[in-house]
């Protein structure tokens, strides 16, 4: 895009219903000899969120964020996001010395952004975070990915149900600089939240729909 920011699909974000919320630049961690800068853009499925509006439970996942700790992408106060995907490049400041090639420091961001999606998600309120199995894919411009699969359940205080479990994705890469990108969606509680809903009025809750849609727009940053 030129201006710094992780190029993504905005065709087929517009189509499956994703609206742009967030658009900020934060350090996201740092290294003994520098900082990393982070340039992310988040969406989240509007749909989903109107209808859970609609029932009631627009902010259920609101106002518990915790103060402190580390994120890829400070959200705010508005981080009650039911289903959501995020781009982030990275830049060093200073940038990587003469000899320091981005391959060495590859390992390194990998970690960092893992510990750091883990910490995100547990300062907004979700508990038992923990990492699944791990897999390396390609993007569709064939920089190797390497992704990662992330669990975790959010306490629900409601007759409609006890909690709501997630699955995450987290991929990082370098190509045209590096480059992370992932989200979330839930896997199970959706459904009784919804209950009430006309059957017209209900959007999909498949996560196998969740899982697909979130690793094809994955693959698609640059």
């Amino acid at each position: 895009m030129g201006d710094g920011y992780p190029t993504v699909p905005e065709e087929a974000l517009a189509e499956g219903g994703w609206d742009e919320r967030v658009r900020a630049e934060s350090t996201v961690f740092r290294t003994p000899t520098s900082r990393i800068v982070g340039r992310t853009v988040l969406y989240d499925d509007q749909v989903l969120r109107a209808a859970l509006e609609a029932a009631g439970f627009g902010d259920l996942l609101a106002g518990r964020a915790e103060s402190g700790g580390r994120r890829l992408v400070d959200t705010g106060e508005d981080g009650g996001y039911w289903r959501f995907f995020f781009a982030t490049a990275l830049t060093f400041r200073p940038p990587l010395a003469p000899g320091i090639g981005p391959a060495s420091m590859l390992p390194t961001v990998v970690t960092e952004a893992r510990r750091t999606f883990a910490d995100d998600l547990e300062s907004r309120g979700f508990r038992e975070v923990e990492r699944d199995r791990s897999q390396r894919v390609r993007t569709e411009s064939g920089d190797r990915v390497r992704l990662a699969k992330v669990t975790a359940s959010y306490p629900l205080e409601t007759d409609a149900g006890d909690r709501l479990d997630i699955e995450g994705w987290l991929g990082v890469w370098h190509g045209d600089g590096f480059r992370i990108a992932g989200g979330a969606y839930p896997v199970r509680g959706l459904d009784d939240l919804l209950a009430e809903r006309p059957d017209g009025e209900r959007p999909s809750t498949d996560p196998n729909e969740f899982r697909s849609e979130l690793l094809d727009l994955i693959r698609a940053v640059r």
